[in-house]
């Protein structure tokens, strides 16, 4: 530190001086001895102090330089134990955020290049179908059916886009999920209607069992995507004539909403890896995108819910509990 320019070890020098030679010049030698012994040792503690304030500022460049091999504690004594406390907690927090960082860039770099991997094939149809179009004197019927497939493909893209997009949301905390009382026999009727359709032309069922009542405290519309998406899930892996159950179940803790079919199952390899993005088990569609499980487990633990799957009695079974309060 600076006092008018002079530092501050050079400032009580010079005061100690005047004192000394007040005191020499009065004829006080005991006086003037006396506080030249204290301000010689002042002096001392003060250019120790600084030496090792210099060691300290070493040690932080070392690590600036992106070398962890430093103890503060070789530093530190006395009264800058503080200091040393105090520099380390900053040195811990920058080392975690580092390896955070590192972390997200390499998790960033695996998310875009399966995104590219996702859109290149439906872009590529797309491509295809266009060139097809071009062809002259096609008829109106084959026309017809390009069009109606270059539809679907830029469907499927703006699907996974938007599906990619929520997910980063969710993800970066964005979304803010609603806390309303949500009737679970509600919640499956909204969540299937979307998938009616289909689920007719394979002349499959959904059978709903519950004591009546069953409720939680989340958001209706985001669980409806969440849930949507797990009988979606059922519903493609289940064979024609197979049927899709819904069970449901409260607790004083939490509410359970089971949903299983009769498909397959799942393979021991898929089990570990099922909600992870992009992953697509040996048992997918190749329209599958790997993506929707993912979706589901991010809205559900979003609210404080869980999500597990495993293979039950007669296929997949998932398992949702949505808990009444922070455990």
């Amino acid at each position: 530190m600076k006092i008018f320019g002079i530092s501050d070890s050079r400032l009580l020098f010079f005061v100690y001086a005047v004192i000394i030679a007040g005191a020499f010049f009065t004829g006080n030698h005991r006086a003037a001895a006396a506080v030249a012994a204290a301000g010689g040792i002042t002096l001392a503690v003060l250019y120790v102090r600084r030496k090792r304030l210099q060691k300290l500022s070493e040690a932080l460049d070392i690590i600036l330089q992106g070398k962890n091999t430093v103890n503060f504690g070789d530093y530190c004594e006395g009264e800058l134990h503080i200091l040393e406390n105090q520099l380390e907690k900053v040195v811990l927090r920058l080392r975690d955020q580092s390896e955070k960082l590192k972390g997200e860039k390499i998790y960033l770099m695996d998310s875009l290049a399966d995104i590219s991997h996702q859109l290149r094939t439906p872009l590529t149809g797309i491509n295809l179908l266009i060139s097809f179009l071009r062809t002259p004197r096609l008829k109106d019927e084959k026309r017809y059916r390009l069009v109606k497939d270059l539809q679907t493909l830029t469907d499927r893209i703006d699907w996974l886009i938007n599906a990619l997009l929520k997910i980063s949301k969710i993800d970066a905390g964005r979304i803010t999920f609603r806390r309303d009382k949500v009737d679970v026999h509600r919640l499956i009727q909204k969540s299937r209607q979307p998938l009616e359709i289909a689920m007719d032309l394979k002349n499959q069922t959904l059978d709903y069992q519950a004591g009546g009542g069953e409720y939680f405290t989340g958001d209706m519309g985001w669980m409806c995507e969440a849930v949507g998406n797990i009988i979606k899930n059922c519903s493609e892996h289940t064979p024609e004539g197979g049927k899709i159950t819904v069970q449901a179940e409260q607790t004083a803790v939490y509410t359970q909403i089971s949903i299983s079919d009769t498909g397959p199952g799942f393979s021991p390899q898929d089990l570990p890896n099922i909600f992870n993005r992009f992953y697509k088990g040996e048992n997918s569609s190749t329209q599958s995108v790997g993506i929707g499980l993912a979706m589901a487990r991010a809205i559900i633990t979003g609210q404080n819910g869980t999500i597990k799957a495993e293979n039950g009695n007669t296929g997949a079974k998932f398992i949702i509990k949505m808990y009444h309060s922070v455990l």
